[in-house]
């Protein structure tokens, strides 16, 4: 069995900006990023993003722009990501089961890289990203204040939560 770190993409890859992110110019990739996927990547754990996108069910952008995203920081990482997974539902548009706090698209990479939860986290800046994550049995990390929650653990970024990954906690 294999091991990953699930990545929320907003305000954990890239800045989070208080709306839907979809134009190359305002994706802006955190500085400590590249530097942190190196190492997991380095540590031998799949890197695999997980991101709502609920602006494609409300017609704002397209499934494309997220592509162009995806690619954008591929570029940005040295093309560290294995995958990326995105819901593009929302509950006043639509249902989906892919869309976090469910876990359909945790469960979908589980099954295609052959992961054993026990051996994975997930890495998000929102409760909805651990929720998903606990119901699969991937442990998770909470970065940054955007949560009014005291989930623990909680680390100010994606460097910091690397160094909870790696030192095994």
């Amino acid at each position: 069995m294999n091991k990953a770190v699930f990545l929320d993409r907003d305000g954990v890859l890239n800045e989070e900006i208080g709306h839907y992110v979809w134009e190359l110019e305002k994706l802006v990739v955190l500085e400590d990023v590249p530097e942190s996927l190196a190492r997991l990547k380095q540590a031998g754990y799949y890197l695999i993003v997980v991101t709502n996108q609920a602006g494609i069910a409300k017609g704002l952008y397209t499934a494309a722009e997220v592509e162009a995203c995806y690619q954008k920081l591929q570029q940005a990482t040295g093309h560290a990501l294995d995958a990326c997974y995105f819901a593009p539902a929302h509950p006043s548009v639509s249902e989906s089961l892919l869309r976090k706090p469910d876990s359909l698209m945790l469960e979908k990479a589980l099954a295609r890289f052959q992961l054993d939860p026990a051996q994975c986290w997930m890495v998000g800046d929102r409760l909805r990203d651990m929720q998903a994550g606990h119901k699969v049995g991937v442990r998770g990390i909470l970065v940054g204040t955007s949560e009014p929650a005291d989930y623990q653990p909680r680390v100010a970024n994606l460097r910091a939560a690397t160094n909870l990954i790696l030192a095994g906690r």
